[in-house]
């Protein structure tokens, strides 16, 4: 049944606005007004099938053909994982398929999610698979949760397969929240420094400095840039800023471009500290969602396939593409991946015990945890080693400004003396 958003006049005249699931619009202003609800607008769908990138568009109430808006806010990898788990809980439990997503259209907070999961229920009540109603909306699940989804209804095994999503959705918002929680200090004491240094550059050094050109010394050669810096500032702050604005936006945007994010991975892998932890981050990704997959029963090659696009860095994912096309012709995994040099020995030899024992998954499984630990462990250290860097840079800059202020002054009392 359709699911309708829908705006209207409460009895008392407010306005009231809210979903509900209708047969059809004339429908839905039946039941709104045993609700006490007079209808005004709708904004819904005829068929239940949400139109991909579909605008919603308040229609008259005459209207037999409605257009489905996917509005509140985007799907966090949190909610689609909470959704997963109750999910499983359901099934596991005995309750049906369609029962269960009923009962998660009810659970969900999110209104996107909530009219995605109506759709889903919708089509897989009219005879559709979970995995192909879910295909509909692979922009918001992913291809790896939707391959998933049907191999565990392959295999007769969908609570299973959906409590191993579960934990490998909670496990990769974890680390992703992680590596962000590491970047927020970093950066906010960036800001707090920058901003700190334009005050003092465009405030008190030149109120400080405009002592010395009066009393005409010859000043310090640092004294002097710190001069010329306040000054440039002062009188070109219009353009340094802007420009610096539209470097970081043009950089970014060339690093996501098809020419330049090669180039920008292969410099990343190649930075001191930063790099390394790209690496283990993208093997960890690599290994634990390779064995995710085979776990669940999806074909070897099909899994390439999506690990290639969940690797970040295209560098290693190359090296996933060209692995999938040597399987292809019979070869291992283990040799394109030892050859390309990208990847740690550890990983190309796991696996290459692995396929030879007939135990990948579980190979694949132990490299994960062992560079999740490592990811984990060098996050730590970056973190510790993050702050006494920040605060010996902002020391360092202070302290050449407080120098080149001084030195003049120190030098004015010598010569007095």
């Amino acid at each position: 049944m359709p699911v309708f958003e829908y705006r209207g006049l409460s009895a008392a005249g407010k306005n009231v606005e809210g979903l509900k699931e209708a047969e059809s619009p004339k429908t839905l202003r039946s039941v709104l007004r045993k609700d006490g609800i007079f209808l005004t607008d709708v904004v819904g769908q005829a068929e239940g099938a949400i139109k991909p990138g579909g605008k919603a568009k308040a229609t008259s109430l005459g209207s037999t053909e409605v257009n489905f808006k996917l509005s509140g806010g985007s799907v966090s990898t949190d909610d689609i994982a909470v959704m997963t788990r109750q999910l499983a809980t359901l099934l596991k439990a005995g309750v049906s398929l369609v029962e269960a997503l009923a009962a998660m259209v009810d659970q969900v907070e999110k209104e996107k999610l909530k009219r995605i999961l109506s759709d889903v229920k919708q089509r897989v009540n009219e005879g559709s698979s979970l995995g192909d109603a879910l295909n509909t909306h692979v922009k918001v699940f992913g291809p790896l949760f939707v391959n998933m989804i049907r191999a565990g209804e392959s295999s007769g095994a969908l609570d299973s397969v959906l409590l191993r999503l579960a934990e490998f959705t909670e496990g990769q918002a974890r680390l992703k929240q992680k590596i962000v929680g590491t970047m927020i200090y970093p950066a906010i004491m960036l800001v707090i420094g920058g901003g700190v240094l334009i005050m003092l550059m465009t405030v008190v050094v030149p109120k400080v400095t405009k002592i010395f050109d009066d009393m005409k010394v010859n000043l310090p050669w640092t004294t002097k840039l710190l001069i010329w810096s306040s000054n440039f500032l002062q009188d070109y702050w219009f353009v340094v800023v802007p420009a610096l604005i539209a470097s970081a936006i043009g950089l970014y945007k060339w690093a996501g471009s098809e020419k330049g994010k090669p180039v920008w991975d292969r410099v990343v892998l190649k930075i001191p500290v930063f790099g390394p932890l790209v690496r283990h981050l993208s093997v960890a990704r690599f290994t634990r969602t390779l064995a995710t997959l085979l776990k669940s029963g999806v074909p070897l090659l099909t899994a390439l396939d999506i690990v290639k696009n969940v690797i970040t860095n295209s560098t290693m994912s190359a090296v996933v593409d060209t692995a999938r096309d040597a399987i292809r012709e019979g070869e291992s995994i283990a040799a394109p991946l030892k050859k390309s040099g990208e990847f740690p020995p550890l990983v190309y030899h796991m696996v290459g015990i692995g396929e030879r024992s007939g135990q990948l998954e579980d190979m694949l499984l132990n490299v994960a945890e062992s560079y999740e630990s490592s990811v984990n462990v060098r996050i730590g250290a970056l973190t510790a080693l993050l702050e006494p860097m920040m605060i010996v840079m902002m020391g360092a800059v202070i302290a050449f400004v407080a120098f080149s202020i001084l030195m003049p002054i120190l030098q004015m009392n010598s010569m007095v003396r």
